[in-house]
């Protein structure tokens, strides 16, 4: 082989060398990490996403994503529970003009914006059970705030008679069948509502040996209770306090 033939042989090899250096550098090596053209497409379509705003969206058309988060339907959002139990009609007979309630109930609302009769319903309910467990438990702490001073004398003196005596008295509510306002009044900013409850009750007494007493009512029972709750609507506490009651059986 001749030389010249050698030195072209040399030549071409220096020429292939550079051209494949020349590739390297423009095209890279793989790696085994490359995007598919799919890939390649979704991250694009994720860029161009990104820099049209900052909207989620609720699915990716193009594939799964672990990086998207399903937004809620916002139109299948239910409706908050009402609150209480009274119905449309009888909110409007009481507010009605004509109705026994009505004058008293817009004065006490003109007085305290705050008021609602429906909320106030709901509350006299929690507050009828708790002052008939205390009362039965003798617990005059959770008495206290709940009741007036005239009030709170009458019920003390009761425990303290039954305890005198050595007495239990057991009671449990076993349901609150009707809760009616049948009396509204604004007495000098002072606010007094009537409320009447129908209740089921259980109650016994028991003497010191923990014998129930004579002739007493057995099972559940129907009581009716008339009980007025007052609040002076120029303070600030929220909470209202029975100022007197009385019942029908």
């Amino acid at each position: 082989m001749g030389e010249g033939h050698f030195l072209d042989i040399i030549f071409l090899a220096m020429v292939a060398g550079f051209i494949f250096f020349r590739l390297r550098g423009v095209l890279g090596r793989r790696t085994g990490n490359e995007q598919t053209p799919q890939e390649r497409q979704q991250e694009q379509q994720r860029k161009q996403d990104a820099s049209q705003g900052d909207e989620p969206h609720a699915a990716n058309q193009t594939g799964s994503d672990d990086n998207v988060v399903a937004l809620p339907d916002r139109g299948r959002l239910e409706p908050a529970p009402e609150s209480n139990n009274t119905k449309p009609e009888e909110e409007a007979a009481l507010w009605a003009d004509d109705s026994p309630v009505g004058a008293g109930l817009t004065k006490i609302k003109l007085a305290d914006h705050r008021f609602e009769p429906a909320v106030f319903t709901d509350g006299a309910r929690g507050a009828y059970e708790m002052i008939v467990d205390a009362f039965a438990k003798g617990d005059r702490d959770a008495l206290r705030p709940l009741l007036n001073d005239q009030v709170y004398e009458n019920f003390v003196g009761a425990i303290d008679d039954r305890e005198d005596k050595g007495e239990t008295l057991e009671t449990m509510v076993v349901a609150i069948n009707a809760a009616e306002i049948v009396d509204a009044e604004l007495k000098d900013k002072v606010a007094e509502i009537t409320i009447k409850f129908v209740s089921e009750m259980v109650s016994a007494v028991r003497d010191e040996d923990g014998e129930m007493l004579p002739d007493q009512p057995t099972g559940t029972r129907e009581v009716t209770d008339i009980w007025t709750f007052a609040r002076d609507t120029r303070n600030r506490d929220p909470n209202w306090q029975l100022i007197e009651t009385h019942g029908e059986n």
